[in-house]
């Protein structure tokens, strides 16, 4: 059988258009499942506010969706990616393992991460974005009322900034945080409710 040139642009417009990243675009309604209701929530109190459903799906890595626009993707207790605040951070990424996985660890002692991180302005025009951006971060806990405090102090780039954790020593879930996600946003703050 033989291939018709004038199909080739054809079939690469359809294997493109589904290309990019899931927050890239709201989906069509009946594209994609939608928030699980009933289940976990995130209340987001800065800079905006909203509440944040995750979508189903399983693995370390979850999109949180809320109704007004807003995408936030976590791994773990770590904001990694988000869209719908304006400027958007695209991606988060560690050199070696993430020491906000053992926080009891760092109430013995503090750690040192590499961290890479990629962003993006509102209009994602490619001569406005950064990537790579490399950030030296320490990570110090305490105990604080019932929680673990810990504080990740990171520097690098022209930028320089304070993520916040609150979590439970029971179980290690994250009770709430103040996250840096980019340059002209004040840190996403938010908290966990619900299951």
């Amino acid at each position: 059988m033989a291939i018709r040139p004038r199909l080739i642009p054809a079939a690469a417009a359809l294997l493109l258009a589904g290309c990019g990243m899931p927050w890239d675009r709201a989906p069509a309604p009946d594209a994609a499942p939608g928030p699980v209701a009933g289940g976990p929530a995130l209340l987001l109190s800065a800079p905006r506010q909203a509440v944040l459903r995750p979508l189903p799906g399983a693995g370390p890595r979850r999109i949180w969706r809320a109704e007004e626009g807003i995408a936030i993707e976590t791994e773990g207790a770590r904001v990694t990616a988000t869209a719908g605040l304006g400027p958007m951070l695209m991606s988060t990424r560690f050199e070696g393992p993430d020491p906000l996985e053992d926080p009891a660890a760092l109430l013995r002692a503090p750690a040192a991460a590499r961290r890479l991180v990629d962003l993006s302005g509102a209009d994602r025009d490619p001569a406005g974005m950064r990537f790579g951006l490399t950030l030296d971060c320490t990570l110090r806990a305490r105990e604080e009322a019932e929680a673990i405090l810990v504080e990740e102090r990171c520097t690098g780039g022209g930028t320089g900034f304070t993520n916040r954790f609150w979590i439970s020593p029971a179980g290690g879930a994250v009770l709430r945080s103040e996250q840096w996600v980019g340059d002209g946003l004040a840190p996403l703050a938010f908290r966990l409710i619900g299951p």
